[in-house]
């Protein structure tokens, strides 16, 4: 489905964000979306396939924007451990990722978090967690193969650890917190992660 830029798109996506927002996915209609948007649903299925087409159309820039986000980072670690630049290696965190990409998109986030139950994104931080311990389980082997120390940990405490890291750091935006406050329990987060991590992992 070809995505457009014209005021009457523009109308959609912004009724459709406000619907799935004050709704939910499952209980946001069609109808309600295209009557907000002033057109006819016959009208709206020119700018979708489905009610979730819609859905995943409103949230797409965020997942789009986190996927770039984890791929720099990847890269940038990567290219930190081939340079031995053993402190490059932990320059960023996953807090960086909340404060660049989820912030600026915290619409779209906290629809993902609390209003997507019957779309494939319904368990969105579940999926996130496993695939965080996919790569950073091959990060831990990459980095010990370059002869840095890692310390063993487990697949089952490395997941419940980033399950709890991960839904932690989504929290604020789950309940609305403006700037000032994310930064304050940001700042708390790392205080009190960060310093668990590397004595788990020992890196």
């Amino acid at each position: 489905m070809p995505r457009d830029k014209t005021d009457t798109h523009i109308r959609v996506m912004e009724a459709a964000r406000n619907e799935f927002l004050e709704k939910g996915f499952e209980k946001t209609s069609i109808r309600d979306i295209g009557a907000n948007a002033g057109i006819t649903s016959a009208g709206l299925y020119r700018h979708c396939t489905d009610k979730e087409d819609l859905f995943y159309q409103v949230v797409q820039p965020a997942i789009d924007a986190l996927e770039e986000w984890i791929g720099n980072h990847i890269r940038k670690s990567y290219r930190s451990l081939e340079e031995n630049d053993y402190n490059g290696i932990n320059s960023q965190s996953e807090i960086d990722m909340v404060r660049e990409v989820a912030i600026p998109y915290r619409t779209e986030f906290k629809l993902l978090l609390t209003k997507s139950a019957g779309t494939k994104y319904e368990n969105f931080i579940h999926t996130m967690v496993e695939e965080h311990e996919q790569k950073m389980w091959e990060g831990l082997k990459s980095i010990e193969s370059h002869g840095f120390p890692v310390k063993k940990v487990s697949h089952e405490e490395l997941h419940i650890l980033l399950s709890a890291y991960i839904t932690a750091l989504l929290e604020p935006i789950v309940h609305d917190y403006d700037e000032e406050r994310i930064d304050h329990y940001l700042d708390t987060v790392e205080a009190f992660f960060m310093p668990g991590w590397h004595q788990l992992l020992g890196i």
